[in-house]
């Protein structure tokens, strides 16, 4: 049930981001791929063509192809909770909903998890 509820609230969240694909969900199914695709060129164009300045095909293709890589490393990750946790906060609180800034996220929220603070 507690697993059903977090993934209705993550779904309820990714209005504004329609067509992302959590990548843990991710079937290897051409449809999915297809929309992985689109949505990473989406994003991409948005963010580098509406947002700043920087609409270069060069800038455009590189951004992709590290969004893709991104995500495919995102599919193997085993801590979904954190992988959840980074999609919540960069996906539905800011709008910075890309694989790579995600996988950048959980990275290191990984890494904290296994820290402690001492002297």
């Amino acid at each position: 049930m507690k697993k059903l509820l977090m993934v209705s609230i993550l779904c309820m969240s990714f209005g504004a981001n329609a067509g992302f694909i959590h990548p843990l969900e991710f079937d290897g199914t051409e449809v999915q791929k297809n929309a992985v695709i689109t949505y990473i060129q989406d994003r991409v164009k948005k963010d580098y063509c509406q947002t700043v300045d920087m609409c270069q095909e060069t800038m455009l293709r590189m951004m992709e192809k590290e969004n893709l890589e991104a995500f495919k490393r995102l599919s193997q990750v085993k801590d979904r909770s954190i992988l959840d946790r980074a999609i919540h906060d960069y996906c539905g609180t800011v709008d910075m909903c890309t694989y790579q800034m995600i996988e950048m996220m959980y990275k290191e929220n990984l890494k904290a998890s296994k820290q402690q603070l001492s002297w």
